[in-house]
């Protein structure tokens, strides 16, 4: 649960109208709440003479731990529409923590939101390392340089690959010269290969299926990211 929610306790409602004039986000109507339009900000709560309304935590998702062949999964579902979408992620990391510490494993990989809102900063606090992917466009060398100041400011160090290198070499360029500029590590290049989509509409791991471009690169990316973390990183990730 992350975010509040108002009630109307209709028993104790004297319909005055006073928490309808005060709601500012019009969530209140015939003295009933629209959980939907409610952002659980309490102003009812406190306008409210009868003590009719109360404001209480909702679920926003639900985490699950599953087993997969290459270890233990802890992963979340957000409700359509849900906040808190940052607590979740800590949530989330938490109970890789905990599966890590029962089973003795010696590393966690977070696989961070997209963008580079709250959900990003959760996902980078607290870790060893950030490998931050990027395309060749402007919106997505603006994004690395956020990502970047987000990572300095964890202390984290950053690595980066640009995905899909070979559509905009110019952008590519750019970023090549804004890793090396920032001391951060180019960790790899991944070229634009039809073969992705089509493995991924046939449900199949491009690194397992394929030995074209793309999955050439990842096998790389992924050997130059385990050097970087702990020695045994490798090891452990294959075994």
């Amino acid at each position: 649960s992350g975010s509040l929610r108002a009630s109307i306790d209709p028993d104790k409602c004297t319909r005055c109208g006073v928490c309808e004039g005060a709601c500012a986000f019009g969530a209140i109507r015939d003295f009933q709440v629209d959980q939907h339009a409610c952002e659980g900000c309490g102003v009812c709560a406190l306008v409210c003479l009868d003590k009719a309304v109360t404001v209480r935590p909702r679920q926003t998702g639900s985490i699950f731990v599953s087993e997969t062949r290459f270890g233990p999964l802890a992963h979340a579902l957000l409700m359509p529409g849900s906040d808190a979408t940052g607590k979740l992620v800590t949530a989330v990391k938490l109970s890789a923590l905990n599966l890590a510490r029962e089973r003795e494993l010696p590393l966690i990989v977070v696989d961070g939101s997209p963008g580079i809102g709250c959900p990003v900063i959760a996902s980078i606090a607290g870790a060893s390392l950030v490998l931050a992917v990027a395309e060749p466009t402007v919106s997505g060398l603006w994004g690395l340089e956020r990502i970047s100041e987000v990572a300095r400011h964890f202390g984290a160090p950053l690595s980066v690959c640009v995905n899909k290198a070979d559509i905009n070499p110019e952008i590519t360029h750019k970023i090549r010269e804004y890793v090396q500029r920032e001391g951060s590590i180019l960790a790899g290049e991944i070229p634009f290969d039809e073969e992705v989509n089509r493995a991924t509409m046939r449900g199949e791991v491009l690194t397992e299926t394929s030995d074209g471009p793309a999955a050439t690169a990842i096998r790389r990316l992924w050997e130059g990211t385990a050097e970087l973390l702990q020695p045994n990183a490798k090891r452990e990730a294959r075994r």
